[in-house]
């Protein structure tokens, strides 16, 4: 099992869904100190991984957050950079505004993120370096329709993670990206036709399960506990030659 003893560890999108789970697999394993980022502050609250956990609410996009975190950051060794929000609609239909507040969220914040990660890595001044894992999709790698600013803002999120990567090699700061498909997270409730699918099957748990047995080879989608553990091995030391990689976890959607 990983250790990850006596670290300190950011995440942002923190509050639910593989954020939250992430928190609670890193505090398993022994990390003591958290930074965690959510826009929702009353699930900031309920989160108690133990150890000293720092709390900003907040969107990732503001820039003063961030100026405001990295006040306080001190040194940080790991950092899941997860905050990010779904939508849909066809090109021809897609609201401008709708596109910029996808890419706000999903790509600009991600940006911020990933530089308050990599500077306060850098800035700890140890040598040790520091892992960090982004949250893209296999929509920025797979074409469906109605999926334009969401597939778009993830592919950029993934060529993000790969220059990063480059970029932070040379401070032994490794930077990898993960791109699920299907994940049983509250981010499904702010789609329509999710919605739409929740009505037609009687409830969100036979909704999960119907897209997943449609969707996968595997014929199923993912728990956020199981994207925890994958993003947790690539923060670890059984994963200290990866960086510049996105591991795909789709259970085969995209073959």
């Amino acid at each position: 099992m990983p250790s990850f003893h006596g670290k300190s560890a950011l995440v942002t999108g923190a509050a639910s869904g593989i954020g939250a789970a992430c928190v609670a697999w890193l505090a398993s394993r022994g990390v003591a100190r958290f930074i965690l980022v959510d826009l929702d502050a009353a699930g900031l609250d309920r989160l108690d991984p133990g150890g000293e956990v720092l709390r900003f609410a907040g969107d990732v996009a503001d820039p003063r957050l961030w100026s405001a975190l990295a006040e306080r950051c001190g040194r940080l060794d790991l950092a899941v950079l997860n905050a990010g929000r779904a939508g849909s609609a066809p090109v021809v239909d897609l609201d401008f505004a709708a596109w910029r507040a996808m890419l706000s969220t999903n790509l600009d914040g991600m940006l911020l993120s990933l530089q308050c990660a990599m500077r306060a890595m850098i800035g700890s001044g140890t040598g040790s370096g520091g892992s960090i894992v982004l949250t893209a999709s296999v929509s920025g790698l797979k074409a469906e329709p109605g999926t334009a600013a969401y597939a778009v803002s993830k592919a950029g999120v993934i060529q993000l993670a790969k220059v990063a990567a480059r970029e932070g090699a040379s401070r032994a700061i490794r930077v990898n990206a993960i791109a699920p498909g299907g994940v049983d997270t509250p981010i499904w409730d702010e789609v329509e036709m999710f919605r739409d699918l929740v009505a037609e099957q009687g409830g969100r748990d036979a909704a999960i399960a119907a897209m997943g047995r449609i969707a996968t080879p595997l014929g199923r989608f993912a728990g956020a506990d199981e994207i925890a553990g994958q993003i947790g091995f690539l923060l670890s030391d059984a994963a200290a030659t990866i960086t510049g990689a996105v591991l795909v976890s789709d259970g085969g959607y995209s073959l």
